[in-house]
């Protein structure tokens, strides 16, 4: 799965999660930070990691998810080393 692929698929989770500004998700990278650039609530991050297990078929650990970080790359980084560790 490519990197760009899973950004596509999160910018598809954050369009539902109705605290994001819609205008904001048009230019984000892997870069993008959720909380300073999104205004997402950090306890929204867990919700957005959630339904980023289900759309990518995949399963974090708790600490996996303890040890994200708030930007996009982060996510994208933990669903290929999940999907690697299958």
């Amino acid at each position: 799965m490519e990197r760009q692929e899973i950004i596509d698929g999160l910018v598809e989770i954050l369009r539902t999660v109705r605290t994001i500004d819609p205008q904001k998700l048009n230019n984000v990278t892997e870069e993008t930070d959720f909380i300073a650039d999104l205004n997402t609530p950090s306890t929204e991050l867990i919700n957005i990691a959630a339904k980023a297990e289900q759309k990518f078929d995949v399963e974090f650990d708790d600490d996996d998810i303890d040890d994200m970080g708030s930007k996009v790359k982060d996510i994208v980084d933990l669903v290929i080393k999940v999907k690697a560790r299958a």
